[in-house]
């Protein structure tokens, strides 16, 4: 309906599949080089970065960071390509650097056939299974009406995640006694949320939904405690996805339980300090280049995460052995409402503008009533921003909240160099 490829996409998803062990890393280089000689030719703004750097010397390309898409979109486009030809959307902003992206839109169908194979493990029929769906949606009333017509036609039923209180948990109980889930899809803590809802409640879910398969977990850290505790209460297996929205699924948990690195259309690396290429088995900085995408270059994209490829991996099946960071705290309201740090993503949406004004910000709560908003950017926000963002506070949270905003020139960040987007400093 929206102009997808998907079936080309799915037919040429499997042509690389098919490639032998020996002949993927040739394809590898052929692709990254590929891609990178059509951003040199057809990409002002990669042009500006990389300047006299020739395809050759991989490891000579700059590494690019979330900072080098915070400028209009429309100077990020390759040549050919307009807002109206292509799939836009914004970056979740987890890491604190939020920014506008673009992907062409056989790019973005190869996206699907990566996820439609991946799920496709665990017996999920994208055109059949039901999903109970824990994620954020749109709550004006066109937002929320699109993304209620998209599950419809999806087949998933969505659970907001913006009230996680046992009063909601207990509806969310009965919808899945009534309706024929086939899998479970969503972030990591409201999922581990419902699991300790069960736990207190002595119920193992597949007693009162037999139907269910499996529960794909994303967007937050999966804790191995955690895994535990929800493939007890659910009685399925827990699978651990990583992905980003502005490159693919990077990596999926497989049926052998190993965490398999999309090689297909992505190309790993992990790196240290200085730039340097490490060898598997070593921590380091996950930088990824996206193969396909030619609307909007991704070349040795340093996502903001720290991990290790493990020392088995090989081109054509790359292991995550390691994901460090990712994770989010619950902020606890006055009211008792639990609210994912997720949550604040759609709180935030209100101030990430495509113009790159605001750079980097993080929220912390401080009290059980009282929150800070840190943020970096071009100009101070103006007082109709500040109302906007208190609008949607009261919209998403609850009324009654206070929030301050502070205006610095760089933000604090941890050990590892992410920038954690919530922090809740109540017990």
């Amino acid at each position: 309906m929206n102009g997808f490829a998907i079936k080309e996409a799915i037919a040429d998803f499997e042509k690389i599949k098919s490639i032998s062990e020996a002949d993927f890393e040739k394809y590898v280089n052929e692709k990254r080089k590929a891609i990178v000689e059509y951003h040199l030719k057809n990409n002002k703004s990669y042009q500006d970065l990389a300047g006299k750097v020739t395809v050759e010397n991989w490891d000579e390309l700059p590494v690019m960071t979330k900072k080098d898409f915070q400028k209009p979109l429309e100077e990020r486009l390759s040549n050919g390509f307009t807002l109206k030809n292509v799939y836009v959307n914004k970056t979740s902003g987890s890491s604190g650097d939020p920014f506008v992206f673009a992907k062409d839109k056989f790019s973005h169908a190869l996206t699907w056939a990566n996820i439609i194979t991946r799920f496709g493990w665990f017996g999920i029929d994208f055109n059949s299974s039901l999903q109970a769906r824990f994620y954020g949606i749109p709550l004006d009333f066109i937002g929320n009406t699109k993304e209620r017509i998209k599950d419809f036609l999806s087949h998933r039923y969505r659970f907001p995640i913006f009230d996680l209180s046992d009063t909601f948990l207990e509806t969310v109980l009965v919808k899945f006694s009534n309706m024929r889930f086939d899998y479970i899809n969503g972030y990591t803590s409201s999922i581990v949320l419902f699991a300790k809802f069960l736990q207190h409640k002595n119920i193992v879910l597949t007693t009162i939904c037999p139907t269910l398969k499996c529960c794909v977990v994303t967007s937050e850290m999966l804790f191995e405690e955690d895994k535990v505790l929800m493939e007890k209460q659910f009685g399925v297996p827990v699978i651990n996805e990583y992905g980003a929205s502005e490159l693919d699924l990077i990596a999926f948990q497989n049926t052998k339980e190993e965490w398999q690195v999309n090689s297909e259309t992505l190309f790993v690396e992990i790196l240290d300090e200085n730039n340097t290429i490490l060898p598997n088995g070593k921590e380091g900085r996950i930088v990824i280049t996206s193969l396909y995408n030619k609307a909007h270059p991704f070349i040795r994209y340093d996502i903001g995460d720290i991990g290790v490829l493990d020392e088995k991996s090989t081109f054509k099946k790359p292991i995550l052995k390691k994901l460090i960071g990712r994770t989010n705290d619950i902020a606890l309201l006055p009211s008792g409402k639990k609210a994912p740090g997720l949550t604040f993503y759609y709180i935030t949406k209100s101030i990430i503008e495509d113009d790159g004004n605001v750079k980097e910000f993080v929220v912390k709560q401080t009290k059980i009533d009282t929150f800070e908003i840190e943020y970096v950017s071009q100009n101070k926000l103006m007082e109709s921003q500040i109302l906007t963002i208190e609008k949607a506070i009261t919209t998403y949270l609850e009324s009654g909240l206070t929030f301050s905003f502070t205006r610095k020139e760089k933000l604090e960040r941890s050990k590892s160099g992410k920038l954690k987007q919530f922090v809740s400093l109540v017990k």
